[in-house]
């Protein structure tokens, strides 16, 4: 790739309206964003650290229990960022494809997307921002082996090959965060590729991220380590008392 991005990314889309079954009974009338921190929701520490690296215009895609959410979204409204809702109806039915599909209107120009469980921390967004040599670039993290839940990626070099979590053993090298950046054509190319995909009939049954390992033999997509840096995924109830730890060295 001949191309060098480093402009800062002013616009992100949060994908928040599951209500994070693996988390019951916390989630029962909770949505999975709003679980509560070291003080502070989780949607409201991605929210934080967006903007704290330049991001002014947030993108939320709701789905369970949204009058929540968007309660919590006009508590953290503040001057100079804009905070907007795409209410996803389809949350039980479709997987996180059909969010992005909700929130293709905002897939223009560059833009950041971030899973409404990926907590991460002021540096590691720096990280992100500072840009890459790829249109669409996705954040991996490296460790010694990955499970059967892990969204498993294989590099070579920069460039990601595969992603996915039926990846063997032998082909993974690193793991997706679940936070992503599109620069340049990538995200005109990523929202194409979304709306042909929704249009099949296993649409609303994809992750957002099989239309990124349909575009791998593009050459477009690249990686971006952020190895040694903090974040953490909200998945099940043990990683609740993980990040509760995490975002009190945070505070």
């Amino acid at each position: 790739m001949s191309e060098n991005f480093q402009q800062p990314v002013r616009r992100a889309i949060i994908l928040s309206a599951g209500q994070g079954s693996r988390l019951l009974p916390l989630t029962a009338e909770l949505p999975k964003c709003l679980i509560p921190l070291s003080g502070r929701t989780l949607i409201a520490w991605q929210i934080e650290a967006l903007v704290a690296n330049g991001v002014e215009e947030i993108h939320v895609v709701t789905g369970f229990q949204t009058d929540l959410v968007e309660e919590e979204l006009k508590r953290l409204e503040r001057p100079g960022l804009a905070l907007k809702v795409h209410f996803n109806p389809f949350y039980k039915v479709a997987d996180n494809l059909g969010s992005c599909w909700i929130a293709r209107e905002a897939m223009a120009e560059d833009y950041l997307i971030l899973n409404g469980d990926t907590l991460v921390s002021h540096a590691l967004v720096a990280r992100v921002q500072q840009g890459g040599r790829y249109p669409i670039c996705v954040t991996v993290d490296v460790k010694p082996d990955y499970d059967s839940d892990d969204m498993k990626v294989e590099r070579d070099g920069e460039r990601l090959v595969h992603i996915g979590k039926t990846l063997t053993a032998a082909q993974s090298n690193a793991e997706s965060i679940g936070f992503l950046a599109f620069r340049g054509e990538g995200g005109a190319l990523f929202r194409s590729a979304v709306e042909a995909a929704m249009r099949t009939p296993a649409g609303v049954e994809n992750w957002y991220l099989k239309v990124i390992d349909q575009l791998a033999p593009t050459g477009k997509v690249g990686t971006v380590s952020i190895e040694g840096m903090e974040w953490g995924e909200v998945d099940f109830l043990n990683d609740v008392d993980v990040a509760e730890k995490l975002t009190a060295g945070w505070r």
